[in-house]
């Protein structure tokens, strides 16, 4: 091995949407900063690839022509509402209504999106980037940090951990372990030719007894491409001894409401499995010259399974937080407190709601109950429809008109 290393200020691990957020931001400051991604780009993400409003009004504020080059794509596709199907085929649908400067809600492959990120960060002459460089370990000292590859070290004066749900630096520098009751197991398949529900390009979400309180997906894509998926957590499936792969397969032979729109369908790769840190446990997030940010801080909504956007916002309160720490030349787990504040304080309040809905959710016959009462009662799908761009969706379901028409209308 070369031992010579490379030295830079901030060392980012990791070059999904958080580490490209963290390092865009970072980007009008004077520091030197190492962005590294095992992958070499466009490299391809296990992912729902569902893009919601809130990672589209944040892509302006991480460079200034982000959202038009994200407008232009011709990769994504727009999608006008959800639908919720049981087994038993009762169901409900919720359009998508956008105000003021909200945009609207898309999919795109994370291949195509990431890349679209990781390509903004190329431009930046602060930004240096390592691709194909695989972390072997982290080391942290009272004078820095160093990042050990296969070939080569980097080094800098503090590290930002956006590696992933399987965080090297949250295993070592954190000994995080796996927690089935707050992390999900999901895999992922893109089809071709499944015959559309609706004219509205639905996201659909499907309810299988077995997966609650997950779901199976499909997600449209462009030229009749879709996104199919599922996901549950991994103590149901620990504890039920769930075979994913045969779950999905049995959906899509056999469900009533999916059968006949796969007939014609093709599956254009094979099943692909992937992991979920879900945000439904507060937990430290730095310590000594280190942050974690994204999937690695376990940031994913427990409820929708979206991680997207949080990951962009931690990138964003990352790269303030990384500034102040230069500035007042304190890099020390005490300091870095200040980053788990202000991320818990824009982001907990909605991931713990989520959780309790999906614990609420985790019994049949209340999911069951939840879906008729939302098909069969306009008031609660106009309130929800309504309130889709609300920032504090505590707010709207703890309201007593919501409360009123759910119990007792």
């Amino acid at each position: 091995m070369n031992n010579t290393a490379e030295i830079y200020d901030v060392v980012i691990l990791g070059a999904g949407p958080a580490g490209t957020s963290c390092a865009l931001k970072l980007a009008q400051s004077n520091l030197k900063v190492a962005l590294i991604d095992k992958g070499v780009f466009p490299r391809d993400k296990i992912c729902g690839d569902a893009l919601s409003w809130d990672v589209y009004n944040q892509l302006s504020d991480l460079s200034n022509n982000l959202e038009s080059s994200f407008s232009k794509m011709s990769t994504k596709a727009p999608t006008q509402g959800l639908r919720v199907i049981t087994e038993e085929e009762d169901q409900f649908f919720i359009p998508f209504r956008y105000k003021g400067d909200v945009k609207e809600m898309h999919i795109c492959k994370r291949i195509d999106f990431d890349h679209l990120l990781f390509e903004q960060v190329k431009d930046q002459k602060n930004i240096h980037i390592h691709e194909n460089f695989t972390a072997k370990k982290v080391n942290v000292n009272q004078d820095g940090v160093t990042i050990q590859g296969k070939e080569r070290n980097i080094n800098g004066k503090i590290l930002v951990g956006a590696d992933g749900a399987h965080s090297i630096v949250a295993k070592q520098l954190m000994n995080r372990k796996l927690e089935r009751d707050h992390y999900s197991a999901g895999l992922r398949v893109y089809y071709e030719n499944i015959k559309p529900i609706d004219e509205h390009a639905s996201m659909e979400f499907y309810i299988l007894n077995d997966l609650l309180p997950g779901y199976l997906w499909i997600f449209p894509l462009p030229n009749n491409t879709a996104n199919v998926g599922l996901g549950v957590l991994s103590s149901i499936v620990t504890e039920k001894k769930l075979n994913l792969k045969e779950i999905l397969q049995q959906a899509i032979d056999s469900n009533p409401a999916l059968k006949d729109r796969f007939k014609n369908a093709i599956p254009s790769e094979s099943i692909k499995g992937h992991g979920l840190t879900l945000g439904s446990k507060r937990r430290p997030i730095s310590g000594e010259r280190f942050l974690l940010l994204g999937d690695a801080a376990s940031l994913i909504d427990p409820l929708s399974g979206e991680g997207i956007g949080n990951a962009i916002r931690s990138g964003r309160v990352a790269a303030k937080h990384l500034i102040n720490c230069f500035s007042s030349n304190n890099f020390s787990a005490s300091f870095n407190k200040a980053y788990d504040k202000e991320i818990y304080r824009l982001m907990w309040k909605e991931l713990k709601f989520s959780r309790w809905v999906q614990m609420f959710f985790s019994r049949p016959w209340l999911m069951k109950f939840a879906i008729r009462k939302i098909g069969n009662n306009k008031i609660i799908r106009k309130i929800l429809t309504d309130s889709y761009d609300t920032k504090d969706k505590t707010e709207v379901f703890w309201s007593p008109r919501f409360l009123w028409n759910f119990l007792f209308k």
